[in-house]
């Protein structure tokens, strides 16, 4: 990995997740977005002009024959991830790209083979591993507090959080998958780091499309085209039975759009043999000497940089270790890959 004090990065996609990539990465001073491809002309101006990019291009391709480009940032529809993360990296770009890693873990291995032979930097913007609750929850964990975990819940569910009915997440040629890609990822890569085991042995899951179909759910976020007459024909709820090669399982659960008390839930809880944990808030719970305990734990901010961005450029600079590997986000995209053909076939899936 060549060894620079300062980087430029090409930001690929203006809609609100490239937005967010760029005001990230405009946080760390080694970092500047020189750069930004956006199909849309007005998009891209609006984007370019906001946070003063000198260089706007509608097409990604022209960036990554530039020299002075050191990085690429992924910031589009799901099915694209894959193959312009690929061309990043073959044409020796550092990479950050959005979840999913790919729709699929044969496009998602090609990446970490590739990113691995040329010595570059490849992650994925797993950011609710960033939070100082998870930080301080993964060293109560690897600390011995919660004795041996054998089991864990995670889910991240909505009432109404559908990123608008009609757009491209709302469209599996496009997206791959619905609430499962979206937000269940996070759930689930939240969940297995902090078990710190990513290695699937069988999943068994469902998935539903109950609400969006009939245009319930729906939510404002995002600045995609919205065309009405598209078919909603994605999952907005599913649930997984996840069994780990260790033995220990995951509950999962995610949805867009579901008749729910909580507007929006989004917790990981961990059960073990000597205490359990849940998070957010992060609390603790076990037997004490004289009953048993409910204890909100403090958490740390200290151990992390909680901008994605920012710790993506401290690798680099090699000031951090990379929070989210390539490996284990690939073992994340074979579990996405197995609930959703568990859901086709209604059986269970072997993971090898």
């Amino acid at each position: 990995m060549k060894k620079k004090d300062t980087f430029n990065v090409a930001v690929i996609g203006a809609g609100a997740i490239g937005i967010d990539h760029i005001r990230s990465f405009q946080q760390h001073p080694a970092a500047t977005v020189s750069a930004l491809a956006e199909v849309s002309p007005q998009r891209g101006r609006e984007a370019a002009d906001q946070f003063n990019i000198p260089d706007l291009v509608t097409d990604y391709r022209t960036l990554l024959k530039r020299a002075d480009i050191d990085i690429v940032s992924i910031a589009l529809p799901n099915y694209l991830h894959a193959p312009v993360a690929l061309a990043a990296l073959r044409a020796g770009k550092h990479v950050m790209v959005d979840k999913p890693m790919a729709t699929n873990a044969r496009d998602a291995a090609k990446l970490v083979v590739t990113a691995k032979q040329k010595k570059l930097l490849l992650m994925v913007g797993q950011n609710n591993r960033f939070t100082p609750e998870v930080q301080t929850a993964k060293q109560l964990v690897t600390g011995g507090t919660l004795g041996e975990v054998y089991h864990a819940k995670t889910a991240w569910t909505r009432r109404a959080g559908i990123p608008r009915i009609g757009s491209w997440f709302t469209q599996k040629k496009f997206a791959g998958g619905g609430c499962t890609y979206d937000i269940g990822v996070h759930a689930l890569d939240r969940c297995l780091y902090l078990l710190g085991e990513f290695e699937a042995a069988a999943v068994s899951g469902q998935t539903y499309g109950q609400l969006g179909p009939r245009g319930l759910g729906d939510a404002t976020w995002g600045k995609s085209e919205i065309d009405p007459q598209k078919p909603f024909d994605v999952d907005d709820l599913s649930v997984a039975l996840i069994k780990l090669k260790s033995g220990r399982t995951v509950l999962l659960e995610a949805s867009w759009a579901a008749h729910q008390a909580q507007p929006d839930f989004n917790g990981t809880q961990l059960f073990g043999t000597e205490a359990g944990l849940q998070l957010p808030p992060l609390q603790l719970f076990r037997q004490g000497p004289t009953g048993y305990v409910t204890e909100l734990v403090t958490t740390h901010t200290d151990l992390v940089h909680p901008n994605r961005m920012v710790h993506f450029i401290d690798c680099l600079l090699g000031k951090a270790k990379p929070y989210v590997k390539p490996a284990e986000s690939l073992a994340v995209q074979k579990i996405l890959d197995a609930i959703y053909l568990s859901a086709k076939t209604g059986k269970e899936v072997r993971i090898k």
